[in-house]
């Protein structure tokens, strides 16, 4: 292996049998035992489905992976993305030894930790002192290894009130603080975190976000990581995989793989399209709306710190007086958030595109509503109440996390709005 190569995954498939604890019956392994005596491969690696969840399959065998093949290099932060299903967690499974692929194998250049699921490694009848030692033992470090990294772990757990509390006594949130700790401390040289960091609360994942920055840059170690939250995979991944039904799809620069994943899976939508209603007495319509970055590209999620826009296509049929064109933002339980709304103007019939631009930080992470409202003065146009749904993903910028702010209320014309002829 190449000496800045850490890990190498060569035709990594992974093959289940549905309804089976395992891949077959007693048959089926007397059958593959009889090919594998005569020199032949397994016949059961020619049959199986694609993993997709979403089509109905002819074939008791599925295919969680088939033919994985990447490299990681020392160092490096390699992001691992994809759609629920996508075979991410199954990969990571076989990375960290947990299972065995059907096919392939992997070459590693150090040793491995992961974190898979909350509470993975720990014996929860023993206390959390007492798990950190069991744990580093089985990274193969020595007592007196893990004594001398031991207070450095508890500090960053937040967690030190109860140390010497049985974990099964800690909440989901606290284990997993712990065994973070325990696995980004102990130094392996490959770092596995499945989405469990999404059981932390923000500041947690900003901490263990900034952690394995500085255990990839400063102590060249490797962290291999899968999370849906792409605006934290965007800081920390040098590169990223996507997976789609099992199989790899694309590996490069980040943001390159990020748009590819969500252009393909359209995971929070960016751009609406509306169809002209049927009415013969309608002034105006909406025509489509654009969640945009500043610089006008889509974006489907949008990271709490970084200014964004709303681009609203309207079509006059007729001169409108005193026309304006509003948005209204409410959350997931129709709390009214912000109202902002164009300056009242005389405009002639044609295409127009209303630009919301907001530059500063008011949202706290989580999914809004959006309303569009055109009006003839106080009388009404078009009151669009669609499913436009924006997301804003978990805080990424710590400098923003301070001007963020909580707004219950209504909030009038915050947004800077313009109208142009389209």
């Amino acid at each position: 292996m190449n000496k800045d190569i850490i890990l190498k995954a060569e035709n990594i498939s992974k093959q289940y049998r549905l309804g089976q604890v395992g891949t077959g019956t007693l048959s089926h392994d007397l059958n593959r035992w009889w090919h594998q005596v005569r020199g032949k491969e397994n016949p059961y690696l020619k049959i199986g489905d694609t993993n997709d969840r979403s089509t109905k399959g002819s074939s008791d065998y599925v295919w969680a992976l088939q033919d994985i093949n990447f490299e990681v290099e020392r160092g490096e932060v390699l992001g691992i993305i994809g759609k629920n299903g996508a075979g991410k967690s199954t990969l990571l499974k076989i990375l960290s030894r947990v299972t065995a692929p059907t096919t392939g194998s992997i070459k590693f250049g150090g040793r491995v930790a992961s974190l898979l699921e909350v509470g993975t490694g720990f014996n929860g009848e023993m206390t959390g002192r007492e798990n950190i030692f069991l744990n580093g033992a089985i990274l193969g470090m020595t007592k007196k290894e893990i004594a001398f990294k031991l207070d450095e772990i508890i500090e960053f757990s937040g967690c030190e009130r109860y140390i010497d509390t049985p974990v099964k006594r800690y909440s989901s949130g606290m284990t997993v603080r712990l065994a973070f700790a325990v696995a980004a401390f102990l130094e392996p040289e490959i770092l596995i975190i499945d989405e469990v960091l999404a059981v932390g609360d923000a500041e947690f994942q900003k901490k263990a976000i900034g952690k394995m920055q500085d255990i990839s840059r400063q102590g060249g170690r490797t962290v291999l990581f899968v999370s849906h939250n792409m605006a934290a995979v965007q800081k920390l991944c040098t590169k990223c995989i996507l997976l789609q039904n099992g199989r790899f799809v694309t590996q490069g620069k980040t943001e390159e793989v990020i748009q590819s994943y969500l252009d393909q899976s359209n995971v929070n939508q960016a751009e609406y399209l509306f169809e002209k209603p049927k009415s013969a007495q309608i002034l105006a319509y909406t025509a489509k709306l654009r969640i945009e970055d500043l610089e006008g590209k889509l974006m489907p999620e949008i990271p709490v710190g970084k200014p964004w826009q709303v681009k609203i296509f309207v079509e006059l049929l007729e001169p409108i007086t005193n026309m304006v064109i509003g948005l209204g933002m409410q959350d997931m339980q129709d709390t009214a958030i912000r109202t902002a709304w164009s300056i009242a103007e005389n405009r002639d019939s044609g295409k127009y595109v209303a630009v919301f631009i907001e530059k500063n930080i008011d949202f706290n992470p989580g999914q809004y509503k959006l309303i569009i409202g055109l009006s003839k003065g106080l009388q009404s146009v078009q009151y669009l109440d669609e499913d436009i749904i924006m997301t804003f993903s978990e805080v990424i910028d710590t400098q923003a996390e301070s001007i963020i702010s909580n707004k219950s209320g209504l909030i009038n014309n915050q947004m800077e709005v313009k109208v142009i002829k389209n």
